[in-house]
């Protein structure tokens, strides 16, 4: 059973989601040497009908082991903040969505367990992130727009300093991240973070 010290001392995972009706469902695995999906290390759930987001982080999909949460502090809050938490309630950080800075291109806040910022996830390209929304308005072709290997990639940095990126990968009939954290050598910013947020971006966007 995988722990979360793996966790933490790896640089690269991938996450795919997994379909399921009135339920968002995701699997983390370690590549292997293809690029392939390797050992899963984490399988994570969450429920739509909730007054408040509810995303629960498992060892595996038998679900026995729970081992970080995500869980909203306001109802209905475009910009409220979630704390990630160990399955004690021990809190590792939180997220925020940039509201402002997310209307040109998505932009994620991270923060330590003490509330200090300590990254950013934002959308690589800006004209990208604009045609993307410009492609949403129109009726009829909004509806297909996960259809279209459209980029849907972002950068994790603190300042200037460039720690990761997660990038969609295009044609995959489910969504399919890789999430590469090499650039951050010595490890500064917690993985468990990186994943939680990872998640947060697909599923509090509905993607």
């Amino acid at each position: 059973m995988v722990s979360t010290d793996l966790i933490l001392c790896q640089d690269r995972f991938l996450l795919r989601q997994r379909w399921a009706p009135m339920v968002n469902r995701y699997e983390f695995f370690l590549p292997g040497d293809d690029g392939r999906p390797g050992e899963p290390i984490c399988f994570v759930e969450q429920k739509r009908v909730t007054f408040k987001e509810d995303i629960r982080f498992y060892a595996d999909e038998t679900k026995s082991l729970e081992i970080l949460r995500i869980k909203a502090r306001q109802r209905f809050d475009p910009a409220a903040r979630y704390d990630v938490t160990e399955a004690d309630g021990t809190r590792i950080g939180q997220i925020q969505k940039a509201f402002g800075a997310s209307l040109l291109r998505s932009t994620y806040l991270l923060y330590d367990e003490t509330g200090e910022e300590v990254a950013r996830a934002q959308e690589q390209s800006l004209w990208v992130a604009l045609l993307r929304r410009l492609w949403d308005v129109f009726p009829y072709v909004g509806a297909v727009s996960d259809w279209v290997p459209i980029p849907y990639h972002f950068e994790f940095k603190r300042g200037d300093e460039l720690l990761g990126i997660h990038y969609r990968q295009p044609f995959k009939f489910r969504d399919t991240y890789t999430i590469d954290l090499s650039f951050d050598a010595e490890r500064t910013l917690d993985r468990r973070l990186v994943l939680a947020t990872s998640v947060g971006m697909d599923a509090l966007q509905a993607r």
